[in-house]
């Protein structure tokens, strides 16, 4: 046995998981440079290699949870992040100009695939699983919460920000008599999500927020009652947080109400892991509850914070046994390497969410104070 490999051997050991052992938690290694390949480029290596099919192992969400919970991320790091984390300093990963870089990347990849992975309604953030038995229920549950939360009412004017195939927007617009606008950097997105809400008070809109608001500048009739954000804040970028926060807070009538729906990290960082910046979500960063802070600062009143991201892990399995069982619908427009990076993506995700790395935040936010005191919803 190589020097390397039992260093491999040794760190996969504190996470009680054994090399080419049979615990469904075990990797059974194909390609022996598999270990050079991990502890040379990290994650990206793990990833890539798994793609490759240099590795196995009969359950990707259990490996994950053993890994992160023991911090095995940590403990591998490699100078090969280092322009990584230059660039995210230097550079700004969120600027306008990459705007709808993750729409084309990611979003559009094809509705088939999320039609075949999704709930019915095709909602691509966390259920809410509090009293639900499938996803379909738990998305239903998620949106309606959302609704409760914002005490909507009819005729109250709604902007979605980052509203995907308008799941949001339907739910509020046929159930709550709401008038939405909707905005995604998706074309795919887009197109779907306007015939979805089809003979609803519903307009859904390619655009970026910051052109939304230069849009809405000038004209004072354009203020929301409520604005929400469900999952798109992880693509903004922690050097444009603020910009976002002031955008929200310029769009929002005085006595209105902003719900965010996050993924949120326990540590404050300036870029993504490396497999998922290249491979799933580029120019993506989740915020922490210290950068959330100092973007809502002087600007809005925290209300509710709400955190449920135990629900995550049960969200994205619902996911993987969707992708998983109807893969034969949608193989001919992908290939076996994409099937095991949508795998890996997915179920390390749930790992990561089940080893309690990273959480879900509804966060309720009002611009002065809700008169009386807002009641949390749950």
């Amino acid at each position: 046995m190589s020097r390397i490999e039992k260093t491999v051997k040794s760190l996969l050991a504190q996470a009680g998981i054994e090399l080419n052992g049979t615990g469904d938690a075990d990797i059974q290694v194909k390609n022996p440079e598999f270990y050079r390949r991990v502890i040379r480029r990290g994650s990206l290596g793990l990833g890539e290699s798994y793609m490759d099919g240099w590795w196995e192992v009969k359950k990707l969400d259990e490996f994950f949870c053993r890994v992160l919970a023991a911090s095995l991320d940590e403990k591998v790091k490699n100078w090969k992040i280092l322009p990584q984390l230059l660039g995210a300093i230097i550079f700004n990963q969120g600027k306008r100009s990459k705007a709808y870089e993750i729409g084309e990347k990611h979003y559009d990849l094809g509705n088939s695939l999320f039609q075949n992975m999704l709930d019915k309604r095709m909602v691509y953030s966390c259920g809410y699983w509090k009293n639900a038995q499938n996803v379909d229920d738990a998305q239903q549950a998620k949106l309606d919460l959302i609704c409760r939360k914002l005490y909507l009412k009819p005729g109250m004017k709604i902007l979605d920000i980052g509203c995907g195939w308008g799941s949001f927007c339907k739910y509020a617009a046929e159930n709550y008599g709401a008038e939405v606008f909707g905005i995604s950097v998706s074309k795919e997105q887009v197109t779907m999500g306007m015939e979805n809400c089809k003979g609803l008070n519903v307009k859904i809109m390619l655009r970026d927020y910051r052109e939304f608001y230069s849009d809405n500048l000038m004209d004072k009739n354009n203020s929301f009652d409520r604005v929400v954000s469900l999952g798109m804040i992880e693509h903004v970028g922690c050097k444009n947080f603020r910009k976002f926060m002031k955008t929200v807070h310029h769009l929002l009538k005085e006595d209105g109400l902003f719900l965010l729906h996050t993924i949120g990290g326990n540590k404050s960082v300036i870029a993504t892991d490396q497999w998922i910046g290249k491979y799933i979500f580029p120019n993506s960063m989740l915020p922490s509850i210290k950068q959330i802070g100092a973007s809502i600062e002087d600007l809005f009143v925290m209300e509710d914070w709400h955190n449920f991201g135990a629900y995550y892990d049960r969200t994205l399995m619902a996911w993987f046994d969707n992708f998983e069982r109807f893969w034969y619908k949608i193989k001919t427009d992908y290939d076996e390497r994409f099937f095991r990076m949508w795998k890996y993506y997915l179920l390390s995700c749930a790992g990561s969410f089940r080893a309690r790395k990273n959480q879900l935040w509804q966060i309720v936010l009002s611009k002065t104070g809700v008169p009386d005191g807002y009641q949390s919803i749950r």
